[in-house]
């Protein structure tokens, strides 16, 4: 009986939680669809770097209005808090955990600039809260979650948009309306790269957190460990348990344009090469790596040296095409088009700024179309770097399903399609959950 009783609660609770959340996505559409003149607000996760900028690439568009900042480092809250206010006469609220902005009716989207640890559940967080999401690449920490992302804004009905900026460039948009053209021939190879000159992380040592940071709540859903004095804030990307390496930072980059080109999904065979080569340190994630993804009739490669500077074409980051007729590269923003005796055809260049991408975000939640990296498309981008780095971590090579991407025959990589979660940090699964 006792039994009984809770499960009364329970549904009952689950009932009214689903009532509002009802209430709340349909206030939020309505706002949107019915209004696109109205200031959109928004929160930032996460305001060191890369959130600080994309603070400044908002708040310089018309109709925006950052509400929040929020960080679990106090100096990097401050930092936020300055580059939105050179831009607008309203002070953002700082906060430190993000979940209080979500509360906020007002707030119309949350932008997500945390490790990649939190950008799965803070998105479905986020979506189930009747906010529009902007993620930082990559998409999720493993697959499983990016599977969560898509149900998550499916079943919210929210533009998610991946920070996969090259989407948004004119010049590699042209570069992809060209390929698809032809005028190249038949693409059967797509390559990326990445090359750099980063130093060791050393040996780290356990050591007292530092005042400025909230921890417990950096490590949010991630399983807890003991702070050490080389991860925050740039170092966890080099850890298996919060980061998704080189793949993950830049590898995604590359990989979304060669998915695009080639017109591609799901590999069926992923093979992954390298190592940790250059220095003896903590890093767990290679530096050096060699990844093939096989489409059956098509195949894309990467190369990413984090220690050696030299690059491919030229270049230390790019992407290209070879086709039957000839070979495309861009580099950058740019492009060109070369015949099969090397000589350049084509050519053709743009802007490299995120503003495009970010107006494209602005301009969906208005008009409540799909954006031009949304989360179905990020999501399976994503899914080629965390095959790569699990083929990487179970002996070189795995099989897929080439119409899901799901692992094959491999119970050590299946192992890995997901993780652990600290008590009741979760994420809600909306897969099974119908519309």
């Amino acid at each position: 009986m006792k039994h009984a009783i809770h499960r009364r609660q329970f549904l009952k609770q689950t009932a009214i939680f689903t009532a509002a959340a009802a209430a709340h996505q349909q206030f939020h559409s309505l706002r949107a669809a019915s209004s696109p003149g109205n200031k959109i607000v928004l929160a930032v996760m996460g305001a060191n770097g890369r959130g600080s900028e994309l603070i400044k690439g908002f708040s310089a568009l018309d109709g925006v209005e950052i509400g929040y900042v929020c960080d679990v480092d106090e100096r990097a809250m401050a930092k936020g808090i300055n580059a939105a206010g050179n831009k607008q006469s309203k002070v953002p609220h700082g906060l430190k955990d993000f979940r209080r902005a979500l509360d906020d009716r007002t707030v119309d989207a949350l932008v997500i600039a945390a490790p990649d640890h939190w950008h799965a559940p803070a998105t479905i967080l986020a979506c189930a809260a009747g906010k529009h999401v902007y993620v930082e690449k990559p998409a999720s920490h493993n697959p499983r979650e990016g599977e969560m992302m898509v149900a998550a804004a499916r079943k919210f009905n929210r533009v998610v948009q991946l920070g996969s900026q090259r989407r948004s460039m004119p010049g590699v948009v042209e570069a992809i309306e060209k390929l698809r053209a032809g005028e190249i021939g038949k693409v059967f190879f797509s390559r990326g790269w990445y090359t750099n000159t980063r130093g060791s992380i050393g040996r780290g040592k356990r050591a007292p957190v530092p005042a400025w940071l909230d921890f417990s709540l950096w490590q949010g859903p991630a399983p807890e460990h003991e702070f050490r004095d080389n991860l925050v804030h740039y170092n966890w990307h080099w850890f298996w348990h919060w980061g998704t390496g080189e793949l993950g930072n830049n590898a995604i980059h590359a990989l979304d344009v060669c998915r695009w080109g080639l017109g591609v999904d799901f590999p069926r065979r992923v093979t992954s090469g390298g190592g940790r080569y250059h220095f003896q340190d903590d890093q767990e994630t290679p530096d050096t790596s060699i990844v093939s993804f096989d489409f059956g009739d098509k195949v894309i490669a990467w190369e990413g040296r984090s220690c050696q500077p030299r690059g491919i074409e030229g270049s230390s980051f790019g992407i290209s095409f070879h086709g039957e007729k000839g070979s495309l590269v861009c580099d950058g923003a740019n492009y060109k088009i070369y015949d099969l005796n090397n000589k350049e055809i084509g050519s053709g260049s743009g802007s490299g700024s995120d503003r495009p991408h970010l107006q494209n975000f602005l301009d969906c939640i208005r008009n409540g179309r799909r954006p031009n990296a949304d989360i179905e498309e990020g999501h399976k981008s994503t899914l080629l770097c965390h095959l790569g780095n699990i083929a990487y971590r179970v002996g070189g090579a795995v099989e897929t399903d080439p119409r899901t991407g799901h692992i094959r025959n491999n119970s050590a990589a299946a192992a890995l399609w997901g993780r652990k979660y600290r008590p009741g940090w979760a994420p809600q699964d909306y897969r099974s959950v119908k519309t």
